[in-house]
């Protein structure tokens, strides 16, 4: 039996979190939602996901500082990294260090084609 990839979420919002985990779901992706940046990081310093859903304001360790040790470990270098944010101007600072960068609202279709792709 063929392992589906993991796909790490990393959003505060509840409604946000089940849309973004149900649309990765949808796309092939085991899934696994975190909504603080401190678990984030305790995680991620446990398993290498295939594809990381990244909030920037979480709560805890920020997104940015997470965006910023996610890239700067040899481990995630074949990791897809998409920023989901409502702040278009700091997304638009970051987005040399991401995959995919999409701008809140997402819709559920959006994702699941968009996250598809990086399978």
């Amino acid at each position: 039996m063929e392992t589906k990839p993991l796909a790490i979420i990393i959003e505060d919002d509840a409604d946000q979190n089940l849309v973004f985990t149900k649309a990765l779901d949808q796309a092939g992706y085991q899934t696994e939602s975190i909504e603080d940046g401190l678990t984030a990081q305790q995680r991620l310093g446990e398993i290498v996901p295939k594809t990381i859903v990244l909030d920037l304001h979480i709560p805890g360790v920020t997104g940015v500082n997470l965006l910023s040790q996610i890239r700067n470990d040899a481990r995630f270098q074949d990791t897809y990294v998409i920023l989901a944010t409502a702040d278009g101007a700091l997304a638009s600072s970051l987005h040399a260090q991401a995959d995919l960068v999409l701008l809140k609202p997402i819709s559920f279709s959006q994702l699941s084609l968009l996250a598809s792709r990086f399978i």
